[in-house]
């Protein structure tokens, strides 16, 4: 297993910061790591998000957590493993947020995550966000 954790504090409050995070349709319109998104259905546990991001090949996440105004989590099958995403809003100072995504993978392929993909959503992640803080702003 492989995991990784990528953290920013930033402008916002929870509820304008999930607004957005929790919009996966649009986040190619903010954020610079998305070529695509498709929610399938609302954004509840069982549904599914398909998505392409720069670099990397596209594919599909299913939706399986969700807790309102503090975290969704998605996972996807990888050969032999799975890949797991977390997102999670927590309050900060006033007026602000920590915003973190984990990233846990496992089977074969968590190597290969570790060296190649990872490196590169690490040296990303700053500008993603950054880019949510903006979108944040621009939505209020």
């Amino acid at each position: 297993m492989y995991s990784f954790t990528a953290s920013q504090t930033i402008a916002g409050d929870l509820d304008r910061v999930w607004n957005v995070w929790a919009d996966p349709d649009r986040f190619p319109a903010w954020d610079p790591r998305e070529v695509r998104t498709r929610l399938n259905g609302p954004f509840a546990v069982g549904s599914t998000i398909d998505s392409k991001q720069k670099g990397n090949p596209a594919g599909t996440v299913t939706i399986t957590a969700v807790e309102e105004r503090r975290r969704w989590t998605a996972s996807g099958p990888l050969p032999g493993g799975e890949l797991v995403i977390d997102h999670t809003i927590t309050a900060a100072a006033p007026g602000k947020v920590t915003v973190t995504k984990r990233y846990d993978v496992t089977g074969p392929l968590a190597v290969l995550f570790r060296f190649y993909y990872a490196p590169k959503v690490r040296r990303a992640m700053p500008a993603t966000f950054a880019a949510l803080e903006t979108e944040t702003a621009r939505r209020a």
